[in-house]
This record gives structure tokens, C-alpha cells and sequence, in this order.
């Protein structure tokens, strides 16, 4: 499954799209579908200073907890509303509605240390072996 355009990636499934000093993070549609039915996302609280690859929260599913993974350093400014009362929408639109939390990026350049879409799909490819 080709991955969307615009996007980074992280070797823990996460997915970053930056614009300007402010990045958005979600799980990949890969991880939502491995993870199974969401019914619980831990994100960090608005102001918390994240370090890039540190574990920022949790992802609970009916089959597992899985931690989350920030691909980007920075301050996190806001956090998905949407998810409280209905943490399935990461399941049903993982790249749309379905985001985590905003950041304000600390270190742009840092986005060298990620995936692209197509270096993306060959790890999910890899793993499928």
C-alpha cells in the first residue's frame, strides 16, 4: 500500500507532516491495522517538551498496549480534541481525522532521520516477510 505523499516516517510507525515550524503526528494506517480495534490513545499534555524517538504515550487496542514514539523534538501545542470520546477514529482515518497531537518543532533538521514514503513501504514490506 503506497504510502501518502507529504509525509515522514518513523521505523516505530509513526507519521509526521510538517508545515512551517509545526509538525502533525499520527500512526500510520500499517500500525493502526496491526494494533486492531483503538479504544484508548495516552497523548502528552499541551506544553510538554518531547525529544525526538522518546516515548510520548500510549496506543491501547483490544488486542494490546503498544507505547507511541515521537518522530520530532519540539513542544507539543495542541492534541487531537477528538480522540477522547472517540479514540476509534485512529482506525478509521489514521492519516486524516484520525491524528495525534501538533508540535512545535525544536530541531527541523531532525527530519532528516526519517523515513520517506517509499523507504516507509519497503520496512512495512520487510516486516511482512
Amino acid at each position: 500500500m503506497a504510502q501518502p505523499e507529504g509525509l515522514l516516517f518513523s521505523k516505530e510507525h509513526e507519521w509526521l507532516k510538517v508545515d512551517g515550524d509545526v509538525g502533525t503526528v499520527g500512526i500510520t494506517d500499517y500500525a493502526q491495522n496491526s494494533l486492531g480495534d483503538i479504544v484508548y490513545v495516552e497523548l502528552p499534555r499541551v506544553g510538554h517538551q518531547i525529544e525526538q524517538f522518546g516515548s510520548i504515550g500510549v496506543v491501547e487496542s483490544v488486542k494490546a498496549v503498544s507505547d507511541l514514539f515521537t518522530p520530532i523534538s519540539g513542544e507539543v501545542i495542541e492534541v487531537n480534541p477528538a480522540l477522547g470520546p472517540d479514540s476509534g477514529l485512529v482506525n478509521r482515518d489514521a492519516f486524516g481525522a484520525g491524528w495525534l497531537y501538533k508540535v512545535r518543532l525544536k530541531a527541523p533538521s531532525e527530519t532528516g532521520a526519517l523515513l520517506s514514503p517509499s523507504q516507509y513501504d519497503a520496512l512495512i514490506a520487510e516486516a511482512a516477510h
